[in-house]
């Protein structure tokens, strides 16, 4: 399981589990009350069964697909986890922001995956709150992510202006 940091702190327990692969929603009665994340195709093709299931439901999304399918649903998941399936994709941070900004989603996003230290500045610019650190990680030294800039040159979901403008200055060309 892996180590989990939400809101910059290091969860000493994660009540997440996240379902990779399963056939049908037969699954969810082996282990009644857990909440699951579970993909979006999954949540696409069971939805009725998984809308009576007594835990709480998240989904995930690979890093091809985008929100437009669940978008209806997104207020009844906790969670959105959006998957990084190598680090050097990043496809999930364009979702993150969409998320926040386009859909107004206010609930958890977390980053799943090949997720490192070196992304977690830039994932929580970009609407991330929630990272399942890759089991070589050391969360501590993660922690320090979120202060290696004082600022961003570019806006963000947390800033809205670039860094041209907070300052005042004008553009000139």
């Amino acid at each position: 399981m892996p180590t989990v940091i939400k809101d910059r702190e290091i969860l000493a327990q994660d009540r997440w589990t996240v379902l990779r692969e399963a056939t049908g929603p037969d699954v969810l009665q082996a282990v009644p009350g857990r909440s699951f994340i579970v993909p979006m195709q999954f949540w696409l093709n069971f939805r009725a069964q998984l809308e009576e299931y007594p835990g709480e439901r998240g989904v995930w999304l690979d890093s091809h697909q985008t929100p437009e399918p669940v978008a209806a649903d997104l207020a009844g998941f906790s969670i959105i986890a959006l998957n990084f399936p190598v680090f050097a994709d990043g496809r999930s941070y364009s979702n993150a922001r969409e998320l926040r900004e386009h859909y107004g989603y206010a609930g958890e996003i977390r980053a799943i995956g090949d997720v490192m230290r070196d992304q977690l500045y830039y994932m929580s610019r970009c609407g991330f709150n929630s990272f399942a650190l890759r089991h070589d990680q050391d969360p501590e030294i993660c922690l320090r992510a979120f202060e290696d800039f004082s600022t961003g040159y570019q806006s963000s979901v947390n800033e809205s202006l670039p860094l041209f403008r907070r300052r005042g200055g004008v553009w000139k060309e």
